[in-house]
């Protein structure tokens, strides 16, 4: 194989290694969340809406989604779920309709305490040093910031 063809091997590309780990991630996430009821998307609003929960925050369903990077397509239907089993409610601003504000519930907040164990059960469940797992999340973040930077590259 030539060096421009070893280019576009599926193994040499960055972005598949990450759709692999992310999809792998997930996977042993599925039955730690299934015990809550929880899929890995309402999981991630939840940590959200806790995190704002703890500031006595309310937050827009569009911070939401900047915070999570998602867009309304995607975040309204996962919304609309998780205020249909009680953990979140919606309310729109008196002042512009158009702003929905979330926030989360005395029952999503009870969720939180049941949630408490997951990220340690996960990281048994992994079998990768916590260093090496922190060492990447925090490179991970590095690397969003630079593709997230809306300077012009050189490509």
């Amino acid at each position: 194989m030539t060096a421009q063809e070893e280019t576009l091997a599926l193994d040499s590309q960055v972005c598949f290694a990450l759709y692999a780990a992310n999809r792998a991630v997930i996977a042993r996430y599925r039955p730690l969340l299934s015990e809550l009821g929880l899929t890995y998307p309402q999981y991630l609003v939840l940590l959200v809406l806790w995190e704002a929960a703890a500031a006595s925050h309310r937050l827009r369903v569009s911070d939401l989604g900047l915070r999570l990077r998602l867009d309304s397509g995607t975040l309204t239907p996962l919304l609309k779920r998780l205020q249909e089993r009680g953990l979140v409610t919606r309310i729109r601003e008196q002042q512009d309709e158009r702003v929905v504000m979330v926030a989360v519930t005395p029952a999503g907040l009870a969720l939180r305490e049941q949630a408490k164990a997951i990220p340690a059960r996960l990281l048994c469940a992994t079998g990768v040093e916590p260093d090496r797992l922190l060492a990447l999340r925090d490179e991970l973040r590095s690397v969003l910031a630079e593709l997230e930077n809306p300077e012009p590259s050189d490509l």
